[in-house]
């Protein structure tokens, strides 16, 4: 009976990935096969819900076979991912055409990302006292427990090793560990090598240009082959996104969602807040939010199924290009916003846990001087968090251990965790796209009409060539 059932699951999913299919031979834009993905995806979990019980055997198995195309597709574009910053940010250093651009370019992106980060921080502090969010409302399972007790021997072994020691650390020693991922900080590792060869090829444009005009081919070609899986990786988007969501939204725990609503319900409302900044300073520059809307679609729309910034940065990329951000530029704050100033993980959510926390050792969340001490650690822990699952527990785990709050507590939504992720993931992807315009904008090589065409958008579909 549990197989056939099976069967009738996997097949209502197969259905519509099938319409996509159609849609796309259609030749019906991405962006709405995109849409129609995520809307299908929701209603079939929810569907799903109403017929079975998340843990059951027929939703374990059946979503375990849809995990090929869901999960399956995550990690072909966490296989691309660290060769595409490594070559992106080199790439980045061979269009640019004096040395000190790269300052300017990496300072005004660093600028813009840390400051959104304070602002998030901000935002999310001030939503959660306005729903008066407080750990002692919150029941404690044995899951809460276990989670509580893996974040104090995650800090346990962070705290062994002093604050000069973990800026040593950020340093590779082997590049090529790096870009296998085998440490938390391999991403930033990575841009660090990357940027120390890209700064060597200036050097040597300047001295040796015949050499440097060599290694410029050589990065451009493995460039555009990289490039080129990207686009065979994205024509997966909206098959990837139904499955991703279907999953979710199906084995989701709806009962700890309810109990729990009041943190989702203040969560939402302060990363609604954040991205509303966002739009804000597209609309301060001049620039018009309904066009950023239309052409961010897809990839805000895979950041929040999918739960992970790195796995969205190819699409970040291409996004930002369509949106007339040089590639150089869109490079720069692809990678960079992969592990610094992430408004969602290392803003919001850090500031929220922490006055929800404070009170239980006496401390008043109001006193200004908490605040700000706060609105600073948030702004130096935004650095060095990892864009995959994950990176919101340690910057949780800097900004509490920091502020001298318990760290087990923040173990208590380990329930709803994914729901509010998939929000955070969105908001980090945005803010990382936003410092992108912005420093285009103050560098005055924005390309205006390529913002405004309705045209560029991405569409992998139209290059089967």
């Amino acid at each position: 009976m549990d197989v056939g059932l099976t069967i009738a699951v996997v097949a209502s999913v197969v259905i519509v990935a099938a319409i996509l299919f159609w849609m796309q031979r259609k030749h019906l834009s991405f962006s709405v096969r995109v849409l129609t993905a995520l809307g299908a995806g929701i209603a079939l979990g929810f569907i799903f819900q109403f017929f079975f019980d998340p843990e059951s055997n027929v939703i374990v198995n059946a979503m375990d076979w849809i995990g090929i195309v869901g999960t399956g597709y995550v990690r072909f574009l966490q296989m691309i991912m660290m060769p595409l910053i490594f070559v992106a940010i080199l790439s980045a250093f061979t269009r640019i055409k004096a040395a000190k651009e790269v300052g300017k370019i990496s300072g005004l992106v660093i600028g813009m990302l840390v400051v959104t980060t304070i602002i998030a921080g901000a935002i999310g502090f001030t939503s959660a006292s306005v729903f008066n969010l407080s750990a002692d409302d919150i029941q404690v399972g044995s899951a809460e427990q276990e989670r509580g007790l893996s974040m104090e021997e995650r800090y346990d072994t962070m705290e062994s090793t002093t604050i000069p020691q973990q800026i040593v650390q950020l340093i590779p020693t082997n590049p090529f560990a790096d870009l296998t991922g085998a440490r938390p900080t391999s991403t930033l590792g990575v841009v660090i090598f990357a940027a120390f060869l890209g700064v060597a090829y200036l050097g040597v444009r300047r001295k040796e240009p015949q050499a440097a005009e060599m290694f410029e081919k050589i990065i451009g070609a493995i460039f555009s082959v990289v490039m080129r899986v990207v686009t065979l990786i994205l024509r997966l988007t909206p098959y990837g996104v139904l499955a991703i969501m279907t999953s979710t939204v199906a084995q989701s725990d709806l009962g700890a969602v309810m109990t729990l609503g009041t943190f989702v319900i203040a969560s939402y409302v302060a990363l609604a807040a954040v991205f509303l900044v966002h739009l804000l300073i597209l609309l301060f520059m001049g620039l018009s939010p309904v066009q950023y809307l239309k052409k961010a679609f897809p990839v805000l729309a895979f950041a929040f199924t999918s739960r992970t910034s790195a796995a969205a940065l190819p699409m970040n990329i291409q996004t930002q290009k369509k949106l007339g951000v040089p590639e150089g530029t869109a490079n720069f704050a692809g990678s960079f916003g992969l592990s610094i100033g992430q408004n969602g993980c290392a803003g919001v959510y850090p500031a929220m846990l922490a006055f929800m926390i404070a009170p239980t050792v006496g401390q008043n969340p109001f006193e200004p001087g908490f605040i700000a001490m706060l609105l600073v650690v948030i702004a130096i822990s935004s650095f060095g968090v990892a864009g995959v699952g994950g990176g919101a527990t340690f910057a949780a785990i800097l900004v509490l251990a920091a502020m001298d709050l318990p760290i087990a507590l923040a173990g208590l939504l380990i329930s709803i965790e994914p729901l509010i992720d998939m929000g955070r993931t969105a908001v980090n992807v945005s803010g990382s796209m936003i410092s992108g315009i912005f420093t285009s904008k103050v560098k005055k090589d924005l390309n205006v009409d390529h913002y405004k065409d309705d045209s560029l958008r991405i569409d992998v579909s139209e290059e089967a060539s």
